[in-house]
């Protein structure tokens, strides 16, 4: 759209979101909790209006005191913050029981695509913004209408429901278009802007992104700014390197790429400059996009992009499956056709797109979600549809960006939030994540040697841990030159500490149990996977006191509402050093899967470490090729791929101390301990036990 167009409309939708607020409060025909919603959202959006005002005067003056920038941030939160979401038409619960089931998820929703007004205000996103001004004057004139009496309420419901519908539908050539440039256009370089330009060491520089900032943002990027500048290029080195090792490891050429995707958690922009200064050294561009504040694009809960503080977890966790309310094969067959057209239109940046890089953190005081019956579900029709479009997304974007042409790398770092220890436990990380490569490379050998020899591994568990798994590895016809498990040092998954394969599901039967995890952000108590020639044919957990919801829980979160998913990877993890800092510092439960990974053997539900990507030749240090690349369920991506990829990889770990055995079983039945009650005992690995 034109801007002086978009202009137009915006002043036009703002006068009359004015008189909405005004109307509201006086002579409309809207009363109780109808006019109530249309108020209180209207004068949430003209607020944005007074921002939006504000950011274009700071623009040219420069940003007003820390003060008043903290102010505005609270004001643009504090609906869903704290005890206000309690009260807030987001919250499903709170809109269902006042305005009735139908009606409240809707309403509900459409708040919640406003709250996105903070982004795209931010951002100067009109052409985003404006269509949410029109729907929800629409939406209010729907109503008007029916308490006016021109049509009944079952009239209301279904025109409402259209609305809505149309709004997501139409504008998906805009909001669906602007979240793959984002993902390769460098010219999109809002966040580039802030982070590259400010002066760091003046933390107002927090309050541009239009992020939830809390103390503790401002505590991790006042930590950063007093670490000397050698140990910020070294945290940096670490995930650029890393990175570049990626495309080495795995013969792909990086100079043939030309942009790179940044993700991180705002606070670290000391971190980021000089790890950006180090990829533009590389010759790669820099992309930063912003999570996804639209359904259109949302992935459930999961924050993909850079992100600020949450303002509420439950928040995000209540509009999970919003798309419930418009998913259906016109919608599906609207999305996937608007992403050929762009990835057409954008195919040679797509062409250079190098792969995320990605900056996770750990410390937040674990959430337990409340599952709200007044939150919106998929249907099994839908979730047969949400796993067909995710299928076929992965198939499209993979046209343009090939799996075999791109790498990754991922690390995590502490926040202030872990409590009064965090200055220690952050120098602990950087210490973890730099550990030695060389005595590693040397340990996690002798481990693939024994592994090597062996039919399949036993694993089992100790200390109430129930784990009773036969896992089945892929034969090999020549030991010299080929290995089933990658030598995983500090590349692309940092720290390092591992070696996977990719399992042989015939024969991979048993029991996967642990007692509590994090996973994705949910917890879960109890976890009990139950594997049959390698796919999960039972499951169960004790969160809830209904069987019903433990394993819809897991269905949703889990297998992404597939039927069954296959074990796609099985590792043992040797980084006892992290677990070792983890258990003295009491911070197991508030650490991510990547650092977990590392802490015991894990086991992958979903795609196998090389999905998109087979046909790459994968070497170990010491010139073996890795060929356990496939399982019979990645195979087929040669007839249909479809059948091939589950699009999801969720590491489950079992730690150290619930740990009885791991066993490599030779064809003749004759066994190599690994680890015994938690312990390395496989000659070659007994370092590994100092740390514990």
């Amino acid at each position: 759209m034109e801007h002086s167009v978009l202009e137009e409309r915006y002043r036009l939708s703002v006068e009359r979101i004015r008189e909405i607020e005004r109307e509201c409060e006086g002579d409309s025909v809207l009363r109780g909790e109808a006019a109530a919603y249309f108020k209180r959202q209207a004068a949430f959006i003209l607020f944005l209006d007074g921002v939006r005002e504000a950011l274009a005067k700071e623009s040219t003056e420069g940003l007003p005191s820390m003060e008043v920038l903290r102010e505005r941030n609270e004001r643009l939160y504090e609906d869903i913050s704290g005890a206000s979401y309690e009260r807030s038409f987001a919250n499903p619960a709170y809109a269902v029981a006042l305005l009735g089931e139908e009606i409240g998820r809707r309403l509900a929703f459409l708040a919640a695509e406003i709250r996105g007004g903070i982004a795209y205000v931010y951002e100067d996103r009109m052409e985003e913004w404006v269509p949410c001004l029109e729907v929800f004057i629409e939406v209010y004139n729907l109503f008007e209408a029916e308490r006016a009496g021109e049509f009944p309420e079952e009239v209301l419901l279904s025109e409402l429901r259209e609305a809505l519908y149309y709004y997501v539908s139409d504008y998906c050539d805009v909001t669906v278009a602007r979240r793959i440039r984002e993902q390769v256009d460098p010219s999109l370089d809002f966040a580039v802007g802030i982070v590259m330009d400010s002066d760091l060491s003046d933390l107002r520089y927090l309050y541009r992104f239009g992020e939830y900032v809390t103390e503790n943002e401002e505590k991790t990027a006042e930590f950063l700014n007093g670490l000397p500048k050698e140990t910020i290029e070294q945290m940096a080195l670490v995930y650029t390197e890393g990175y570049r090792k990626g495309f080495e490891l795995a013969g792909i050429d990086l100079k043939k790429k030309k942009t790179v995707e940044l993700r991180y958690r705002v606070g670290f922009e000391r971190v980021l400059k000089e790890a950006m200064e180090q990829f533009m050294n590389m010759g790669l561009s820099p992309v930063l996009f912003r999570a996804a504040v639209g359904a259109a694009n949302k992935r459930q809960h999961l924050k993909i992009g850079y992100y600020g503080a949450y303002a509420n977890p439950q928040y995000e966790y209540d509009h999970r499956f919003d798309q419930a309310l418009f998913l259906d094969k016109a919608f599906k067959e609207r999305k996937l056709s608007v992403m050929r057209v762009v990835y057409e239109e954008y195919k040679e940046l797509a062409a250079v797109y190098a792969g995320p890089a990605v900056m996770e953190t750990f410390g937040e005081e674990p959430f337990s979600y409340k599952n709200k019956p007044e939150s919106v579900h998929l249907s099994e029709k839908q979730k047969r549809l949400s796993v067909e479009l995710s299928s076929q997304l992965a198939e499209l974007v993979n046209r343009y960006i090939k799996g075999e042409e791109r790498s990754f790398t991922i690390i995590s770092w502490p926040t202030p939030e872990i409590g009064n220890d965090f200055e220690e436990i952050f120098r602990e990380t950087i210490r973890i994540n730099t550990l030695d490569y060389e005595a590693y490379k040397t340990i996690q050998g002798a481990l693939i040697d024994a592994l090597d020899e062996g039919e399949f591994v036993e694993i089992r568990g100790t200390n109430g841990n129930r784990t009773d798994l036969k896992v089945a590895l892929h034969g090999l016809s020549d030991r010299a030159r080929e290995t089933n498990f990658e030598n995983c040092l500090a590349d692309v998954n940092i720290p390092l500490g591992e070696v996977f394969t990719s399992p042989r599901l015939s024969g991979t039967n048993g029991i996967l149990h642990v007692s509590q995890i994090y996973l994705s952000e949910v917890e879960y108590r109890d976890l009990e996977l139950t594997f049959r020639d390698g796919m999960t044919a039972a499951y169960s957990c004790r969160n809830y006191e209904s069987e019903e919801e433990n394993r819809k829980l897991i269905e949703e979160n889990l297998l992404y509402n597939h039927k069954a998913l296959p074990l796609g990877e099985f590792a043992i993890g040797t980084n006892t050093a992290a677990y070792a800092m983890a258990r003295r510092y009491g911070i197991i439960s508030r650490l991510k899967i990547l650092v977990i990974e590392k802490m015991g053997p894990h086991f992958a539900i979903g795609d196998t470490c090389y999905s998109h990507s087979e046909e790459v030749k994968v070497h170990n240090p010491d010139g073996k090729e890795v060929t356990a690349r496939d399982n019979e369920c990645s195979i087929r991506r040669k007839e249909d791929q479809a059948a091939a990829y589950f699009n999801c990889h969720t590491d489950i770990t079992i730690p150290y101390d619930e740990l009885g055995e791991i066993a490599v079983v030779r064809p003749d039945g004759t066994r190599i301990p690994l680890i015994e009650e938690g312990r390395f005992v496989l000659p070659g690995t007994e370092a590994l036990n100092e740390n514990l």
